[in-house]
Formats: structure tokens, C-alpha cells, sequence
């Protein structure tokens, strides 16, 4: 496959993914420094994570200045724009750029994962936790519960988005189509789940006896 798509896939994910940590940061009433670093963290924590557990280093990261100065940009471009938006939005913008986010780096992470001939378990999970890590980062840093723990169908759409990436490779699939296809049917496996509330089922404690409201 050509290199300037894997790159086109990587680069778009950071930034996409750098806009969700900037609103994070501005719905937190964060400075411009707190923008910047909430957008870098997030737009590249993911890629970063990915390439380590595959064995790419040093990380893409590392290689090519692009993706911080793209995480920049994207965190710059929010911070200017903050004043003339409705930070009541901001949730669902952050969900938008997420889900957009999750896409391209599952497929992405799948694909570089199958590159170095990982077995396919462990494609599942760099295309994963190639698209969560720098969503857990956004929310730890921001002192909220991670929203793959806790969201409407946000780390299934990533893992359905993964074995769908492997179904159409099994049958032979070009790599180019069976990246965008992957990346849009995670996207909107993801908007789907957000706009009907799916979620797996939650634990319930059950009583425990010797309550003291026994």
C-alpha cells in the first residue's frame, strides 16, 4: 500500500483527535498552554502507544515532526475559535472528533499491526488501543472516569470496527479499501451507538447483608 496513505490515515487521526483534547481542555477553562498540551497528548498519545506494542520504534512520532506540528495547529485552531462558540457544545463536538478519530485509528492501527505480521489477536488490539489511548489520556488528565469505560458504544465500535478489518482481509480485500472501509463503519458504528444510547450491561451491586440500613 502507499506510504502517503498510511500517512494520510495517521496524520488526519492525530488531528482530529487533537480537536477533541483542545475542547476537552476548553470546556475545562484551561490556558493556552493546557490547549497545547491536552491537543499533543491526545492527537499522538494513541500512534505512540501502537508503535511501541508493535515493535515500530523509534515511535512514527519521533520520525516526523508533522505530527506535532498538525497536534499543534489543531489545539492553536480551537483556542482562537473558543471564543466564538457555544462551549455548551462542546460535548458533542468532542464526540464528533472522537468517533471521527476512532475510525481512522483503528484502521490504522490494524493495518500497521498486519504489516509487521502481528497475529490477529494482536491486530484487534493495536487497532484498539491505537484509537482509545489518547482518549483515556484526554479524560485521566481532565480528572473524569475514561470514556471507554463508560460510553455509549465507544471501544466495541473500535473492536467491531478491528474484526471487520480482519474479515476483509481474510477474503482478500485490497488494503487501501479495507481502510476506509474499516474507518467509516467504526465511525458509524460509533455515531450509532451515541445516537441510540447502546451500551453493554452494567454491573449492579447486589445487597450485602449486614447493611447498616438493614
Amino acid at each position: 500500500m502507499s506510504s502517503s496513505i498510511l500517512l494520510l490515515f495517521d496524520v488526519f487521526g492525530t488531528f482530529v483527535f487533537a480537536l477533541s483534547g483542545a475542547a476537552k481542555a476548553i470546556s475545562k477553562k484551561m490556558d493556552f498552554l493546557g490547549v497545547i498540551v491536552f491537543a499533543i497528548t491526545v492527537g499522538c498519545a494513541g500512534g505512540m502507544i501502537r508503535d511501541v506494542l508493535i515493535g515500530a520504534v523509534p515511535v512514527a512520532v519521533y520520525q516526523n515532526s508533522v505530527y506535532i506540528v498538525v497536534a499543534f495547529v489543531a489545539g492553536l485552531l480551537m483556542f482562537l475559535i473558543a471564543e466564538n462558540c457555544n462551549v455548551d457544545t462542546f460535548p458533542s463536538h468532542i464526540m464528533f472528533f472522537d468517533a471521527v478519530g476512532l475510525g481512522f485509528f483503528t484502521a490504522m492501527g490494524c493495518e500497521k499491526a498486519a504489516s509487521f505480521g502481528i497475529i490477529p489477536v494482536g491486530i484487534v488490539f493495536s487497532g484498539c488501543l491505537s484509537a482509545v489511548g489518547g482518549g483515556v489520556l484526554r479524560d485521566i488528565f481532565a480528572k473524569e472516569v475514561p470514556m471507554v469505560f463508560t460510553s455509549d458504544f465507544y471501544a466495541s465500535a473500535s473492536i467491531l470496527g478491528a474484526l471487520l478489518f480482519l474479515l476483509l482481509s481474510y477474503i482478500g480485500c485490497p488494503s487501501s479499501i479495507n481502510l476506509w472501509v474499516t474507518a467509516l463503519f467504526t465511525i458509524g458504528a460509533r455515531v450509532l451507538g451515541y445516537k441510540l444510547h447502546l451500551r453493554l450491561p452494567v454491573a449492579h451491586q447486589g445487597h450485602i447483608k449486614g447493611d447498616k440500613n438493614d
